[in-house]
């Protein structure tokens, strides 16, 4: 076997080739493969990726007119050809595939003269945040797509995110900003559960913490500090009374679930990550669209929803499990309101979807 470089969408691919297969029976193989139409989930998964990026374009474009810090400008800028990369390569297979480009988020979603809304701190926190999100998007479609194209363009898009967010840890750590996972003992020897109270989380003994519980916990509760520090500055500069409403709510959604996740942290004597929202500005001046703002929130929300699912994957002790359950529900209620004011003002686009064929057999000629 030996390794081959192709180009794809002006990326470079690695295909395995058989050593007995020759040259140009291969690339028209990978041509046959690639001519196919996209499948649901190919078309799901670029569309959603296009529209993201498009979201981060502006802003990224918006955050790079404010940052003084060098070291953090150096990874705000790679972040942002990221996000056009993306957004090319993506542009190029639709308008090859005939398929409507999505509007997604333009100059008109930002204003660029608007005043600093966040610190430079902040835009590392803010990068970790939406890059776990990118990696959960990127990482779920590889697997899902089966043209080699896009495939390649997925895995490209995963490892590039990747180096982003190893980054972004590497600048977090350096300048002290990024409180660590906690330390925990190294087990003596291996052990096996004995016991049903394993699981017991209300009654009777309760055991410590584990590993992967902990884990999910502060993540979370990461996740929640950014999210706060969002919502605080959106709530601040939104336009439209339903809007800052919608963002308020969002703040008590996420100041409830951080002060809930670091309590069973610090009551076990771990350390939690820090608020920040000292980070935010007192600008009132809105530097991007309501409507951008609005698809923000509902997008990390959703992604929320699979966060919490994961961690309530990896948790066996009922009480904190109980938490998961409840807050799973909240957060899609939220994120359901968010998708039901977008669509009254008339600016959610709609995804590709399958044909309704009820509708098509009731429809009469």
């Amino acid at each position: 076997m030996l390794i081959r470089n192709c180009s794809t969408e002006g990326l470079l691919v690695e295909t395995i080739v058989d050593e007995q297969t020759s040259g140009s029976e291969q690339s028209d193989l990978l041509a046959q493969e690639n001519n196919n139409k996209l499948s649901s989930a190919e078309q799901g998964k670029l569309w959603a990726t296009y529209v993201g990026n498009t979201m981060s374009v502006c802003v990224l474009n918006y955050m790079l007119k404010h940052v003084e810090d060098q070291e953090i400008k150096s990874i705000l800028e790679n972040a942002l050809h990221l996000s056009e990369e993306f957004v090319q390569t993506i542009h190029k297979i639709f308008v090859q595939e005939k398929f409507p480009v999505p509007v997604g988020f333009t100059n008109e979603d930002v204003d660029l003269t608007a005043p600093r809304l966040f610190e430079d701190e902040f835009y590392l926190h803010y990068l970790k945040y939406v890059a776990k999100a990118g990696i959960s998007l990127y990482g779920i479609a590889v697997p899902l797509v089966t043209r080699a194209d896009i495939r390649q363009f997925f895995t490209y898009s995963m490892d590039q995110t990747v180096n982003l967010i190893n980054q972004v840890t590497t600048a977090l750590l350096k300048k002290g900003f990024l409180t660590k996972p906690p330390y925990i003992p190294y087990p003596e020897t291996v052990d096996f559960v004995d016991k049903h109270s394993f699981h017991n989380g209300f009654f009777g003994r309760i055991r410590p913490l584990q590993a992967l519980e902990i884990t999910h916990l502060y993540d979370n509760v990461e996740n929640n500090a950014t999210s706060k520090a969002v919502l605080i500055g959106f709530s601040q500069v939104a336009k439209s009374n339903q809007s800052k409403a919608y963002f308020r709510r969002g703040l008590e959604i996420a100041t409830s679930h951080y002060e809930t996740f670091s309590g069973i942290m610090q009551e076990a004597g771990l350390t939690a990550p820090s608020i920040i929202d000292q980070l935010v500005t007192t600008s009132t001046t809105a530097p991007f669209s309501d409507r951008l703002m609005l698809f923000h929130k509902m997008d990390m929300y959703a992604v929320r929803i699979r966060a919490y699912g994961n961690a309530l994957s990896m948790c066996a002790r009922h009480d904190v499990a109980a938490k998961y359950i409840a807050f799973l529900a909240e957060v899609g209620n939220y994120a359901e309101d968010g998708s039901n004011l977008l669509i009254k003002n008339g600016w959610l686009e709609q995804p590709p979807q399958a044909v309704d064929r009820k509708a098509l057999a009731s429809n009469r000629h």
